[in-house]
């Protein structure tokens, strides 16, 4: 299991990656670019929004010819796009690439999830899931600072350099390293009307949505944070480049710590319970931030601090819902895994360009959005999920 874990989160780490490793260039690439705030931002939007739609696409393939294929294909546009963006001499051309870019990104985070449905469910499922994204935590830990150091010693467009070999590098690991897990009896041939049947077994389980849009809200607030982070760090609170990197990584550090009691948890407690308890966690830390930060109260500390605990229950929550929303839909589970990542992606999409005639570049639009997010995960986990049941355990 930890080689799994350690191929399948080398791979989805680059989805992250070109993300993580870009925050601290973006105020330098809007100077350079001559671009507005809110023009800079809709860099990160068109990449979640291409980021989610193309899952649409990779899950549905991946059903019919396995799971190799489609990573090839996606990373490979990864590359293209990374070059792209390298050598962008506008934002509008930057907005193209990213857009790309985020196209071929879209493959590395919703096959790697199949995979794990191929191998797992229940709880060993989210064993295997907590481990991916601890390696995926390399991203929010290391990215920004090598981001900040290449902005030192270079200038913005090395950023998509190191990019474009991290995606000729993963072609290699997938190429090489990692083996196909769908068998040609399991593959499903995929055409309009198994699609939308799909689809519409999908869209009316209420528990699959139930879940999706619980975890997806959760993502929301956190690519909200993404969006806004580095303009709050180094604008209001006057952190350099470098700074701001470590104080990201403070916030990371909580969820992806986190993330790893979430299997364990779910064994003691019943994964329903934990999700339920998190997302009451995830609500309180935001809502109390918000109104901490409305009295003049919000600190750098503070913000860092109540940023970390809130995350901290997200690394409980995503991985606990990713792993149930698959649960009942292994003969779909392409197809579950790109629907349900898009519909992610796109709330995450959907929020940062909601939120964003609305900040100014201080700390309280950024942390009343990531509230909104957690109350509506909350208000959907007491509609969605079963009351609790008694815990058995074992003598």
């Amino acid at each position: 299991m930890l080689r799994t874990a350690a191929i399948l989160g080398l791979l989805a780490a680059i989805g992250p990656f070109a993300v993580d490793m870009y925050l601290p260039a973006i105020p330098v690439i809007g100077e350079d670019l001559g671009a507005s705030i809110p023009a800079t931002q809709m860099t990160l939007t068109v990449y979640f929004l291409a980021f989610g739609i193309a899952q649409l696409f990779y899950g549905p393939y991946s059903d019919q010819v396995g799971r190799k294929k489609p990573l090839y294909l996606g990373l490979v546009v990864f590359v293209v796009g990374s070059i792209g963006c390298a050598l962008a001499p506008s934002i509008g051309w930057l907005l193209l690439f990213r857009f790309i870019q985020g196209i071929g990104g879209a493959s590395v985070m919703v096959v790697p999830r199949a995979v794990i449905r191929d191998m797992f469910t229940g709880t060993q499922a989210t064993r295997l899931m907590a481990m991916v994204m601890l390696v995926i935590s390399i991203s929010p830990m290391l990215a920004p600072l090598s981001g900040s150091g290449l902005i030192l010693i270079a200038d913005w467009r090395a950023i998509f350099w190191v990019l474009f070999i991290a995606g000729a590098a993963s072609l290699l690991i997938t190429g090489f390293l990692q083996p196909e897990t769908l068998a040609k009896e399991a593959r499903i041939p995929v055409n309009i009307r198994t699609l939308m049947r799909g689809c519409r077994v999908l869209l009316t389980d209420r528990m699959f949505m139930g879940l999706t849009f619980i975890g997806g809200f959760g993502m929301a607030s956190f690519f909200v944070f993404i969006a806004s982070a580095s303009f709050v760090y180094t604008g209001e609170f006057g952190l350099t480049p470098t700074e701001f990197s470590l104080a990201f990584a403070v916030n990371a550090i909580g969820f992806f710590a986190a993330s790893q009691f979430a299997a364990p948890l779910g064994e003691r407690f019943g994964l329903t319970r934990v999700v339920a308890s998190a997302v009451i966690g995830f609500a309180f830390f935001s809502v109390l931030l918000v109104i901490l930060t409305l009295f003049g109260m919000g600190t750098l500390p503070m913000t860092i601090t109540f940023l970390f605990l809130a995350n901290a229950c997200l690394g409980l929550v995503i991985p606990a819902t990713m792993v149930m929303a698959l649960d009942h839909h292994g003969d779909i589970a392409g197809l579950a895994s790109s629907l349900g990542g898009t519909l992610q992606m796109v709330a995450g999409g959907v929020m940062i360009t909601a939120v964003g005639p609305f900040f100014d570049g201080t700390t309280l639009p950024m942390v009343t959005a990531i509230a909104l997010c957690a109350a509506i995960a909350l208000l959907l986990a007491s509609r969605v999920l079963p009351g609790p049941k008694p815990v058995r355990h074992r003598a």
